[in-house]
Protein backbone atom coordinates (compact mmCIF):
# COMPACT_ATOMS: atom_id res chain seq x y z
CA UNK A 1 0.00 0.00 0.00
CA UNK A 2 2.76 2.42 0.89
CA UNK A 3 3.87 2.26 -2.89
CA UNK A 4 0.75 3.03 -4.40
CA UNK A 5 -0.60 -0.43 -3.78
CA UNK A 6 -3.07 -1.74 -6.76
CA UNK A 7 -6.74 -2.64 -7.23
CA UNK A 8 -6.28 -6.03 -5.37
CA UNK A 9 -7.10 -3.23 -2.32
CA UNK A 10 -10.72 -3.78 -3.69
CA UNK A 11 -11.16 -6.86 -5.21
CA UNK A 12 -9.24 -8.96 -2.40
CA UNK A 13 -11.45 -10.20 0.97
CA UNK A 14 -10.17 -9.85 4.23
CA UNK A 15 -7.70 -7.18 4.93
CA UNK A 16 -7.98 -4.30 6.76
CA UNK A 17 -6.01 -2.08 4.32
CA UNK A 18 -8.78 -1.26 2.32
CA UNK A 19 -10.11 0.93 5.05
CA UNK A 20 -6.49 3.09 5.33
CA UNK A 21 -5.02 3.30 1.97
CA UNK A 22 -6.15 6.51 1.11
CA UNK A 23 -4.25 7.61 4.37
CA UNK A 24 -1.01 6.23 3.25
CA UNK A 25 -1.48 8.59 -0.37
CA UNK A 26 -2.06 11.59 2.17
CA UNK A 27 0.91 10.41 4.56
CA UNK A 28 3.42 10.99 1.44
CA UNK A 29 2.27 14.01 0.47
CA UNK A 30 2.54 15.71 4.13
CA UNK A 31 5.80 13.97 4.47
CA UNK A 32 6.94 15.59 0.70
CA UNK A 33 5.53 19.24 1.68
CA UNK A 34 7.64 18.99 4.69
CA UNK A 35 10.51 17.71 3.25
CA UNK A 36 10.37 20.49 0.35
CA UNK A 37 9.86 22.83 3.24
CA UNK A 38 13.15 21.73 4.63
CA UNK A 39 15.13 22.10 1.46
CA UNK A 40 15.09 18.78 0.07
CA UNK A 41 14.95 18.54 -3.40
CA UNK A 42 13.58 15.76 -5.80
CA UNK A 43 14.60 14.13 -8.80
CA UNK A 44 14.33 16.11 -11.34
CA UNK A 45 13.56 13.71 -14.64
CA UNK A 46 12.13 11.38 -12.00
CA UNK A 47 9.18 10.82 -14.71
CA UNK A 48 10.36 10.54 -18.33
CA UNK A 49 14.19 9.71 -17.78
CA UNK A 50 15.68 6.54 -19.00
CA UNK A 51 15.26 4.91 -15.58
CA UNK A 52 12.36 7.42 -15.03
CA UNK A 53 8.69 6.11 -13.75
CA UNK A 54 7.84 5.72 -17.36
CA UNK A 55 10.23 3.85 -18.84
CA UNK A 56 10.53 1.63 -15.76
CA UNK A 57 6.37 0.62 -14.68
CA UNK A 58 5.22 1.21 -18.38
CA UNK A 59 7.87 0.11 -20.87
CA UNK A 60 7.68 3.66 -22.45
CA UNK A 61 4.55 3.87 -23.98
CA UNK A 62 2.68 6.95 -22.30
CA UNK A 63 0.92 10.00 -24.21
CA UNK A 64 2.84 12.18 -23.24
CA UNK A 65 0.81 15.40 -24.91
CA UNK A 66 -2.67 13.44 -23.68
CA UNK A 67 -0.91 13.94 -19.87
CA UNK A 68 -0.41 17.38 -19.76
CA UNK A 69 -3.53 18.37 -21.90
CA UNK A 70 -5.08 21.52 -20.34
CA UNK A 71 -2.51 21.39 -17.23
CA UNK A 72 -2.73 24.09 -14.96
CA UNK A 73 -6.22 25.23 -16.57
CA UNK A 74 -8.75 22.71 -16.72
CA UNK A 75 -8.79 20.94 -12.93
CA UNK A 76 -11.54 18.16 -12.62
CA UNK A 77 -11.77 18.39 -8.67
CA UNK A 78 -15.14 18.56 -9.23
CA UNK A 79 -16.26 15.67 -11.29
CA UNK A 80 -15.44 14.17 -7.92
CA UNK A 81 -18.07 12.22 -6.00
CA UNK A 82 -18.41 13.34 -2.45
CA UNK A 83 -20.23 9.84 -0.59
CA UNK A 84 -23.46 10.49 0.95
CA UNK A 85 -23.31 6.62 2.24
CA UNK A 86 -19.84 5.03 3.88
CA UNK A 87 -18.98 2.40 1.19
CA UNK A 88 -17.09 2.33 -1.52
CA UNK A 89 -18.43 5.01 -4.75
CA UNK A 90 -18.72 2.07 -6.88
CA UNK A 91 -21.54 0.91 -5.36
CA UNK A 92 -23.79 4.43 -4.80
CA UNK A 93 -25.14 3.88 -7.80
CA UNK A 94 -26.79 0.58 -6.63
CA UNK A 95 -27.28 1.93 -2.96
CA UNK A 96 -29.23 5.04 -4.45
CA UNK A 97 -31.15 3.11 -6.89
CA UNK A 98 -32.84 0.81 -3.82
CA UNK A 99 -33.30 3.68 -1.51
CA UNK A 100 -35.50 5.63 -4.07
CA UNK A 101 -36.97 2.30 -5.38
CA UNK A 102 -38.20 1.65 -2.10
CA UNK A 103 -39.11 5.12 -1.33
CA UNK A 104 -41.18 5.99 -4.62
CA UNK A 105 -43.03 2.38 -4.34
CA UNK A 106 -43.44 2.41 -0.57
CA UNK A 107 -41.57 -1.06 -0.60
CA UNK A 108 -40.66 -3.16 2.27
CA UNK A 109 -38.00 -5.88 2.55
CA UNK A 110 -39.85 -8.33 4.01
CA UNK A 111 -42.04 -8.49 0.56
CA UNK A 112 -39.15 -8.70 -1.66
CA UNK A 113 -39.05 -12.08 -3.30
CA UNK A 114 -35.50 -11.04 -5.33
CA UNK A 115 -33.06 -8.61 -6.13
CA UNK A 116 -31.56 -8.40 -9.49
CA UNK A 117 -28.08 -5.65 -9.96
CA UNK A 118 -27.04 -5.70 -13.45
CA UNK A 119 -23.62 -5.15 -13.33
CA UNK A 120 -20.27 -5.08 -15.32
CA UNK A 121 -16.72 -5.73 -15.54
CA UNK A 122 -15.62 -3.64 -12.21
CA UNK A 123 -19.19 -4.43 -10.43
CA UNK A 124 -19.08 -8.02 -11.06
CA UNK A 125 -15.36 -8.20 -8.48
CA UNK A 126 -17.95 -6.85 -5.81
CA UNK A 127 -20.31 -10.18 -6.17
CA UNK A 128 -17.74 -12.52 -6.32
CA UNK A 129 -17.38 -15.48 -4.84
CA UNK A 130 -21.08 -14.65 -4.39
CA UNK A 131 -21.81 -16.38 -1.08
CA UNK A 132 -18.84 -14.65 0.81
CA UNK A 133 -19.99 -11.13 -0.52
CA UNK A 134 -23.59 -12.06 0.54
CA UNK A 135 -22.27 -12.50 4.14
CA UNK A 136 -19.07 -10.65 4.61
CA UNK A 137 -16.98 -11.60 7.57
CA UNK A 138 -15.61 -8.47 8.62
CA UNK A 139 -16.63 -4.54 8.39
CA UNK A 140 -14.58 -3.79 5.47
CA UNK A 141 -15.46 -6.38 3.18
CA UNK A 142 -19.24 -5.51 3.85
CA UNK A 143 -18.78 -1.54 2.83
CA UNK A 144 -17.16 -3.66 -0.66
CA UNK A 145 -19.80 -5.76 -1.34
CA UNK A 146 -22.39 -4.89 -3.82
CA UNK A 147 -24.86 -7.25 -2.66
CA UNK A 148 -25.17 -6.61 1.74
CA UNK A 149 -24.70 -3.09 0.43
CA UNK A 150 -27.93 -3.34 -1.73
CA UNK A 151 -29.40 -5.40 1.33
CA UNK A 152 -28.94 -3.44 4.08
CA UNK A 153 -30.23 -0.22 1.61
CA UNK A 154 -33.60 -2.18 1.28
CA UNK A 155 -33.40 -2.88 4.77
CA UNK A 156 -32.73 0.18 6.81
CA UNK A 157 -34.05 2.72 4.19
CA UNK A 158 -30.77 4.58 4.65
CA UNK A 159 -27.56 3.96 5.32
CA UNK A 160 -25.13 5.74 7.65
CA UNK A 161 -21.85 4.84 9.38
CA UNK A 162 -23.52 3.12 12.49
CA UNK A 163 -25.17 0.72 10.08
CA UNK A 164 -21.64 -0.69 9.78
CA UNK A 165 -21.45 -2.62 12.86
CA UNK A 166 -20.63 -6.05 13.99
CA UNK A 167 -24.25 -6.59 15.00
CA UNK A 168 -25.44 -5.69 11.43
CA UNK A 169 -22.65 -8.40 10.13
CA UNK A 170 -25.26 -11.11 11.74
CA UNK A 171 -28.66 -9.40 11.24
CA UNK A 172 -30.48 -11.85 10.00
CA UNK A 173 -33.04 -9.40 8.20
CA UNK A 174 -30.11 -7.74 6.20
CA UNK A 175 -28.27 -11.26 5.42
CA UNK A 176 -31.56 -12.68 4.57
CA UNK A 177 -32.10 -9.59 2.23
CA UNK A 178 -28.48 -10.22 0.71
CA UNK A 179 -29.28 -13.93 -0.05
CA UNK A 180 -31.80 -12.46 -2.63
CA UNK A 181 -29.78 -10.17 -4.41
CA UNK A 182 -28.47 -11.99 -7.68
CA UNK A 183 -26.41 -10.32 -9.69
CA UNK A 184 -26.76 -10.21 -13.97
CA UNK A 185 -23.58 -9.74 -15.91
CA UNK A 186 -24.36 -7.37 -18.48
CA UNK A 187 -21.13 -5.64 -20.49
CA UNK A 188 -22.96 -2.33 -21.55
CA UNK A 189 -22.13 -1.43 -17.89
CA UNK A 190 -18.46 -2.26 -17.81
CA UNK A 191 -16.63 0.77 -17.13
CA UNK A 192 -14.88 2.88 -19.42
CA UNK A 193 -14.22 6.68 -18.17
CA UNK A 194 -17.05 7.29 -15.81
CA UNK A 195 -18.37 4.74 -13.68
CA UNK A 196 -21.77 3.43 -15.17
CA UNK A 197 -25.39 3.77 -13.59
CA UNK A 198 -26.02 0.69 -11.78
CA UNK A 199 -29.38 -0.76 -13.23
CA UNK A 200 -31.38 -3.10 -11.02
CA UNK A 201 -34.74 -4.67 -10.28
CA UNK A 202 -36.76 -5.28 -7.54
CA UNK A 203 -39.02 -8.20 -7.73
CA UNK A 204 -41.87 -8.99 -5.30
CA UNK A 205 -43.83 -11.65 -3.63
CA UNK A 206 -46.90 -10.87 -5.03
CA UNK A 207 -45.48 -10.43 -8.90
CA UNK A 208 -44.66 -6.67 -9.16
CA UNK A 209 -41.23 -5.76 -10.21
CA UNK A 210 -39.68 -1.91 -10.33
CA UNK A 211 -36.29 -1.02 -12.31
CA UNK A 212 -34.43 1.90 -11.85
CA UNK A 213 -31.56 3.16 -12.94
CA UNK A 214 -28.79 4.71 -9.87
CA UNK A 215 -28.34 7.96 -11.92
CA UNK A 216 -27.93 11.31 -10.21
CA UNK A 217 -26.52 10.10 -7.44
CA UNK A 218 -26.17 12.61 -4.49
CA UNK A 219 -22.83 13.84 -4.50
CA UNK A 220 -22.36 13.57 -7.84
CA UNK A 221 -21.41 16.26 -10.04
CA UNK A 222 -24.83 15.93 -11.54
CA UNK A 223 -26.73 16.34 -8.40
CA UNK A 224 -23.88 18.15 -5.57
CA UNK A 225 -24.72 17.68 -2.18
CA UNK A 226 -26.05 20.99 -0.47
CA UNK A 227 -23.79 22.67 2.81
CA UNK A 228 -26.41 20.48 5.11
CA UNK A 229 -26.46 17.44 3.47
CA UNK A 230 -22.55 17.72 3.66
CA UNK A 231 -22.82 18.95 7.61
CA UNK A 232 -25.28 16.05 8.38
CA UNK A 233 -22.92 13.61 7.77
CA UNK A 234 -20.32 15.21 9.00
CA UNK A 235 -22.29 15.49 12.40
CA UNK A 236 -22.63 11.55 11.25
CA UNK A 237 -19.03 10.82 11.46
CA UNK A 238 -18.28 12.94 14.38
CA UNK A 239 -20.83 10.84 16.19
CA UNK A 240 -18.65 7.67 16.02
CA UNK A 241 -15.21 9.11 16.04
CA UNK A 242 -12.87 7.31 17.97
CA UNK A 243 -13.41 10.11 20.60
CA UNK A 244 -16.78 11.62 19.68
CA UNK A 245 -16.62 15.10 19.42
CA UNK A 246 -19.21 17.09 21.50
CA UNK A 247 -22.62 18.83 20.12
CA UNK A 248 -20.83 22.75 20.53
CA UNK A 249 -17.72 21.92 18.93
CA UNK A 250 -19.31 19.59 15.99
CA UNK A 251 -20.92 23.01 15.15
CA UNK A 252 -18.26 24.66 15.56
CA UNK A 253 -16.40 22.90 13.39
CA UNK A 254 -18.98 23.10 10.71
CA UNK A 255 -19.38 26.95 11.29
CA UNK A 256 -15.40 27.21 10.95
CA UNK A 257 -15.25 25.10 7.38
CA UNK A 258 -18.40 27.07 5.97
CA UNK A 259 -16.35 30.28 6.47
CA UNK A 260 -13.39 28.55 5.52
CA UNK A 261 -11.81 31.30 3.69
CA UNK A 262 -12.19 34.48 6.16
CA UNK A 263 -9.65 32.30 8.83
CA UNK A 264 -6.56 34.08 8.76
CA UNK A 265 -4.86 30.40 10.18
CA UNK A 266 -6.50 27.10 9.23
CA UNK A 267 -5.34 25.55 12.34
CA UNK A 268 -7.48 27.30 14.25
CA UNK A 269 -10.80 24.25 12.61
CA UNK A 270 -7.60 21.56 13.29
CA UNK A 271 -7.86 22.48 17.04
CA UNK A 272 -11.58 22.88 17.53
CA UNK A 273 -11.17 18.95 16.36
CA UNK A 274 -8.30 17.72 18.42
Amino acid sequence: MQSAGTMEVIFGIGSDLRGMYAGFTAQGAVLAVLLAEKGITGVANLFEAKAGIFNVYFGGKYDRDKMIEGLGRDYLGASMLYKTWPAVGNVHTYIHATIELMKEHGLKASDIEQIKVFVGDFHQRMCYPLDLRRAPATLVDAKFSLPFCVALAATHGQIRISDFSAAVLRDPQVLAIAQKVVPVEDSSLDWKVKIPDGRMEILMHDGRSFARFGDNVPGSPEAPMSWEQIATKFRDCASVAANPLSRERTERAIELVRDLESLDDASVFLRTLS
